[in-house]
């Protein structure tokens, strides 16, 4: 096992860079060259052709059959032109990766020969099988038929041989069974909640967009050294492994020289997505060592989300080129920063004002802060169902630990905008809200300083947080679809700009001018979001639990618990009401979410005890067995004086055989209590149960890494962390 061991972390250290073959021509001509976007469209379709997918785009015009055919036909032509030969719909079902069936342009052409065809039937429709994905029980077994439906919003790409069709996925009877199509029905709600409100401001508003900018962290590890732990390859992350000496304590990993081989793979994931249309921005080291993160400038959330989906597939391949794995588990070492997927969330009009930056003049900055502010709403009212979104058995091991947000939803607003709230509420309905330096000063004024961005600091532990523009939801985690999150945060937004508007016109109707009406409506609000979600203090600390309970905000740690907000009358109403999920779509992802939680620590579980049985102690007792031939040496040679000779070695033996009975005594029970949990029936109960299973692998592990400190090195049958995270 020892020599293994050597061999495959010698072998690691020998990996050597792949060859980048950069592109001999500047970013920007070969950007988007593997999207059918617009350009594209003009070129392989007739104007007729590309006028009606325009409209369809942009305005949500329907496509006739005929239309369809010849957007399928251009498609086809182009994607040729690349040596595509199959085609798929590419979609995201509730298993937080993509989907994809491949079918070539093969077919008969009647004349004992074959020939290349896609068509608008084939382009707009499939049917994949929905009993093999998880439903929640929409679908038995039985009834396998579901469809995909393309999504014209989303441009279809090429990805090796395939053409690429981003599609929603539905059952037979018509509920969703993926991401993305509650996320479209949420960011139409949000527009058509958003769009009368901007109207007040600026009636030639006729669409409001919500964008999305998302920082994916990730690990790399070696693919020879992953290869050679179990729990790694099965589950994502580390399930046991004592700290390293040298850890990220000294913070030289962040923001350091990316290393050479990290560099040559990021240099190739960049050209990668910059082929796919994806405006890749930022890289850099992370906080700990081998983390690593990449961002894109924002854009529209449903195709962004899906550049995500995107990337996190090319991010996959192409790291095996360069003998690594991308590890995208939130937490996959202990005791050192886990990886979250910051979604940068803000709204803009189809006019190009952003809605949450300050405007130009008074009435563009009540704009603002109406925005602002009810979204601050939304998020207090829907805290629970917010921190459901992005709850999941590999997230909890995240939140609350080493820089990310604990498990509470709070928002930070720094000291200027918490001032200019609390300004709000002091002064008259009519007092003008201008920026320092473009106005002059007048008694009563509320300023917003000019360089806003800048005038907001950080808060790590805040998991939504507003940043200057936009607001920050930190709390996603590395390996979640973006789209679960977004689906809630815009809900309640729409929602909560429904309710608001509602009251504004009640008070115009009573006779208020609409700045005065707008105000009234909005100070209440102010004060209710000052009180129980600002918080802009140490969201770590004991005393801000108690303080958040207080203030009525949900505190739940249980994750099987959190999924439980997203049926509650309150809940239910959100989503129906606006169409964005039906109450048995809202129950059968809930089930969805309760069997993949068990699924994962039942999967954790079983390596937890399959590792320590085949693998820690027998590593152990193998030492245990040296050391007492050791002694039996010494009292050969010492005699009967050997006993104190041998005082070490007989006391790592008596610490061996302690920790190994105590191993497989904690092994026993954390058997004993899945086989209890596996006959439960419930998928509410059974999570519940595997919640405490859960809970009981943090002891065993202790176990484990108190055997490491004691094995022999050359024996220890898995690579370290020493070993896992410090070669590159």
């Amino acid at each position: 096992m020892s020599e293994l061991r050597f061999d495959v972390i010698q072998d690691a250290f020998k990996k050597k860079a792949a060859v980048v073959e950069t592109p001999a021509v500047k970013t920007s001509e070969y950007f988007g060259e593997l999207v059918f976007n617009r350009d594209k469209m003009r070129k392989y379709l007739d104007d007729k052709t590309f006028k009606a997918i325009v409209n369809c785009i942009d305005n949500g015009e329907p496509l006739d059959r005929k239309t369809a055919d010849g957007v399928a036909a251009g498609m086809k032509t182009w994607a040729m032109e690349h040596g595509v030969t199959h085609v798929t719909h590419w979609f995201q079902p509730l298993t937080d990766g993509t989907a994809e069936k491949h079918d070539s342009f093969m077919e008969y052409d009647g004349k004992g020969g074959m020939i290349e065809t896609f068509d608008g039937k084939a382009l707009a429709q499939q049917e994949p099988d929905a009993s093999s994905f998880p439903s929640g029980g929409i679908r038995a077994t039985f009834e396998a038929r579901g469809y995909t439906a393309w999504d014209p919003t989303s441009p279809v790409f090429i990805q090796d041989d395939t053409l690429c069709i981003p599609t929603v996925f539905i059952s037979y009877t018509g509920e969703a069974l993926d991401y993305k199509t509650p996320l479209k029905k949420a960011l139409k709600a949000v527009s058509d909640a958003a769009v009368p409100i901007c109207q007040m401001f600026d009636p030639k508003v006729k669409k409001v967009f919500s964008y999305l900018g998302w920082e994916q962290e990730y690990f790399l590890v070696d693919e020879d050294l992953y290869a050679a732990r179990p729990d790694l390859m099965l589950t994502g992350r580390t399930l046991m492994g004592h700290a390293s000496s040298k850890n990220q304590q000294l913070d030289d990993h962040y923001f350091g020289a990316i290393p050479s081989r990290v560099a040559a793979f990021m240099r190739d994931i960049e050209i990668a997505g910059y082929k796919l249309g994806i405006p890749l921005k930022t890289r850099h080291n992370e906080v700990a060592p081998n983390q690593f993160e990449l961002a894109p400038i924002y854009g529209e959330t449903n195709l962004s989300n899906d550049q995500n989906q995107q990337m996190m597939n090319v991010m996959n391949s192409i790291a095996r080129k360069h003998g690594f794995v991308v590890l995208f588990h939130e937490k996959p070492f202990d005791g050192i920063n886990g990886s979250g997927k910051h979604n940068n969330w803000s709204l803009g009009t189809d006019t190009g004002t952003l809605l949450l930056a300050p405007g130009k003049d008074a009435m563009g900055n009540l704009q603002f802060v109406t925005f602002f502010v009810n979204v601050l709403a939304a998020v207090q009212k829907h805290n629970d169902i917010l921190k459901a979104s992005i709850a999941t058995a590999t997230n909890a091991h995240r939140l609350g630990a080493n820089e990310a947000p604990p498990a509470i939803v709070s928002a930070f607003l720094g000291r200027t905008m918490t001032a200019v709230l609390k300004k709000l509420l002091e002064v008259p309905s009519d007092t003008p809200i201008e920026i320092a330096g473009k106005k002059g000063k007048s008694v009563g004024l509320v300023e917003i300083p000019e360089i806003f961005v800048d005038n907001t600091d950080r808060n790590r532990t805040s998991p939504f947080a507003f940043t200057g523009n936009r607001f920050e939801f930190r709390a996603v985690g590395s390996s979640a679809n973006c789209a679960g999150a977004m689906t809630t945060l815009n809900a309640a937004v729409a929602e909560q700009l429904i309710a608001f508007k509602a009251d504004v016109d009640k008070e115009i109707k009573a006779g208020k001018a609409m700045n005065i009406a707008i105000m009234d409506t909005l100070k209440p609000i102010i004060k209710s979001i000052i009180d129980v979600v600002c918080f802009d203090g140490n969201g770590y600390t004991d005393e801000w639990k108690a303080e958040a309970k207080k203030r009525g905000l949900d505190t739940l740690t249980n994750v099987p618990e959190m999924f439980k907000s997203f049926t509650t009358p309150k809940a239910i109403e959100l989503f129906t009401k606006l169409g964005v999920y039906t109450e048995k779509e809202l129950e059968a992802r809930n089930e969805v979410k309760w069997e993949i939680y068990t699924k994962k620590v039942q999967i954790e579980a079983r390596v937890t005890g399959r590792m320590a049985l085949n693998h820690i102690i027998p590593a152990a007792l193998d030492y245990q067995t040296k050391l007492l031939k050791n002694i039996d040496l010494m009292k050969d040679v010492y005699g009967d004086s050997y006993k104190d000779m041998a005082a070490v070695s007989m006391g790592f033996v008596t610490k061996i055989s302690e920790l190994v009975n105590k191993l497989k005594v904690q092994v026993d029970d954390m058997v004993e209590a899945r086989k209890k949990a596996n006959v439960i029936e419930g998928e509410y109960e059974k999570a519940l149960a595997y919640h405490e299973i859960a809970e009981s692998l943090f002891p065993l592990r202790k176990t484990i890494d108190k055997l490491e400190e004691v094995v022999d090195n050359d024996m220890w049958p898995l690579p370290k962390y020493r070993e896992l995270l410090f070669i590159n």
